[in-house]
């Protein structure tokens, strides 16, 4: 579930950026590239680079503090299991 949640974002992604980086006169198959194996990330360096900077900054931050929360949830997970022992 997760991997195809991943999966369906990256191509949503790659398609968004596909059609707007030609109007910013930027190469479609660079970006789109990018926007498929950095997903998130990949979207909002491009917003950042485009010069819509705020809704970049945004989803870049959101994404990291995601990415913090998951891995955190882990190891608290890992670590209960092992002191259960």
């Amino acid at each position: 579930m997760e991997f195809s949640l991943g999966l369906l974002i990256s191509v949503a992604v790659t398609i968004y950026l596909v059609i707007d980086a030609p109007k910013h006169n930027k190469s479609p198959v660079l970006w789109g590239i990018l926007g498929f194996i950095l997903g998130l990330i990949g979207l909002g360096i491009y917003l950042i680079v485009t010069g819509r900077k705020v809704l970049g900054w945004i989803i870049v931050v959101l994404y990291i503090v995601l990415v913090i929360i998951i891995i955190l949830f882990f190891a608290v997970i890992f670590a209960a299991l092992f002191n259960m022992q």
